[in-house]
């Protein structure tokens, strides 16, 4: 397995559709800004995500969610991103809550 790539695009090229990923940081701090960008460019659909939070909207993981690439969400904080808030409430998303701590 290769181990070094050359960008986020190719970083991610290999993440399919219906994937679970775990996405790092805290809030907006320490999270992965390019790979989700490439993961948003690519497109990726049906996504399980594993994460403190689902960023804001339009920022961070908030750009998987406006694009509606994110099936299902397992974290421990939404109290800022109010599509995820709407997803919720519409049952447009599964979002399994878990303690921090």
């Amino acid at each position: 397995m290769k181990k070094v790539v050359a960008n986020s695009d190719e970083a991610i090229r290999d993440i399919p559709d219906g994937a679970t990923i775990m996405i790092g940081g805290f809030g907006l701090c320490g999270i992965p800004e390019n790979l989700i960008r490439a993961l948003a460019r690519k497109g990726t659909k049906n996504l399980t995500t594993i994460s403190n939070n689902v960023g804001v909207d339009g920022y961070g993981m908030g750009l998987l969610l406006s694009a509606g690439q994110i099936r299902r969400h397992i974290g421990s904080y939404v109290g800022e991103n109010k599509l995820l808030e709407q997803m919720v409430l519409e049952k447009t998303i599964d979002l399994e809550l878990t303690p921090q701590g």
